[in-house]
């Protein structure tokens, strides 16, 4: 071989090298980079769950509030000591020329035949008032002691603390509806205080076989009346 045959040679070396390289189809292969058998596709973090086209979204619903709900505070029994009710109220509720306490400015009453008693409720302007409920041999005025004329043959005194039945101008503020009820049980109904922060009322009842079972609740109507109910067994 002489010296000028090398550079030519040389030549035929690389030209075959790139033949090699090339495919039948004129392409240059590439490193494979498509996945294993079997091998997932989607990357996912330890410990989670990857996500599916077929789970609905999540829903929430808050809880309701439904104001006006009547629970109750005293359960149906003979209180042989005054059931009492404790509500703490911050004087006065109103700055003046408000009313310093809480303003009873409904009474009502109702019967339940179907549920076997009767209802008489007090509506207050404010916050509830405390109250105490108990059976009494005869209902008395605060202060005088004189006896109030209720119907019936067993009373109940019905005690609120503090609350006020009248306005800046001594006026009462409630309507006189008819305090004679004439209901099977509850009879009748009447006033017996409303000094010094204590307001006090009376209720006759007719018993056939001793006291009455008694049941307390109270509910918040959506004006923000808050209401006291007092009810009492049918005989």
């Amino acid at each position: 071989m002489t010296p000028q045959r090398v550079p030519l040679l040389a030549s035929l070396v690389v030209l075959l090298v790139a033949a090699c390289a090339t495919d039948r189809d004129g392409a240059t292969s590439a490193p494979s980079t498509a996945p294993a058998p079997g091998a997932s596709t989607a990357a996912t973090a330890p410990g989670t769950t990857p996500p599916s086209d077929t789970t609905p979204p999540p829903t929430s619903a808050a809880p309701s509030q439904s104001v006006g709900d009547w629970r109750v505070t005293y359960g149906w029994a003979v209180p042989t000591a005054p059931a009492q009710v404790t509500h703490t109220v911050r004087v006065p509720v109103t700055p003046a020329p408000g009313e310093p306490l809480p303003v009873l400015v409904e009474v009502g009453v109702g019967d339940h035949p179907a549920e076997g008693f009767s209802r008489i409720t007090f509506a207050f302007r404010g916050p509830t008032p405390g109250y105490q409920v108990g059976y009494v041999d005869r209902v008395e005025s605060d202060g005088s002691g004189t006896p109030v004329d209720l119907p019936g043959d067993a009373f109940l005194s019905v005690r609120f603390h503090p609350a006020q039945g009248h306005d800046s101008s001594g006026r009462s503020t409630v309507s006189a509806p008819a305090r004679t009820i004439g209901y099977p049980t509850l009879r009748g109904w009447a006033p017996a205080g409303d000094f010094e922060g204590y307001l006090s009322f009376g209720l006759g009842l007719r018993t056939t076989s001793g006291p009455l079972p008694v049941r307390l609740g109270e509910s918040t109507r959506p004006d923000g009346t808050h209401v006291v109910s007092v009810d009492v067994r049918r005989s």
